[in-house]
């Protein structure tokens, strides 16, 4: 799978990262820093991701600015869209799923948690059918 990974924080990429070559997964991982990174990622390459992993707490645009103008553009609205974010803020939460995410994970703090969370949503989305651009 290519994802995209869009996230401020290295440690965080860092963690994403070892957690796909701990699991000997074979998926091309992109990383933006920010929202309007992404977009410029997204309307550049010829490729598109078959997932996104958002964080929402981001500079410059947060996370749910980001989802808005993603599910505003004809083609990149069908990406499925997972939020993987500290907020445990309901109001965060309902706004997302109201916008049009895929899923909202919340990070756990132990590593052993956050791989087991995030192998169990890459798995759901090597075996979903994705829109191929």
């Amino acid at each position: 799978m290519n994802i995209l990974l869009i996230e401020d924080d290295n440690i965080e990429i860092m963690k994403l990262q070892r957690t796909v070559a701990k699991l000997a997964l074979n998926h091309k991982i992109t990383e933006a820093k920010n929202g309007e990174q992404a977009l410029e990622i997204l309307r550049s390459v010829a490729q598109i991701p078959d997932i996104i992993l958002l964080d929402l707490n981001m500079p410059r645009m947060s996370g749910i600015e980001f989802l808005k103008i993603l599910k505003e553009d004809d083609v990149l609205k069908y990406l499925p869209t997972v939020i993987l974010t500290t907020s445990e803020n309901r109001v965060d939460l309902l706004e997302c799923y109201k916008v049009g995410i895929a899923g909202y994970i919340i990070k756990p703090l132990k590593y052993e948690d956050y791989q087991d969370k995030l192998s169990k949503v890459l798995a759901y989305w090597e075996v979903n059918e994705l829109v191929k651009g």
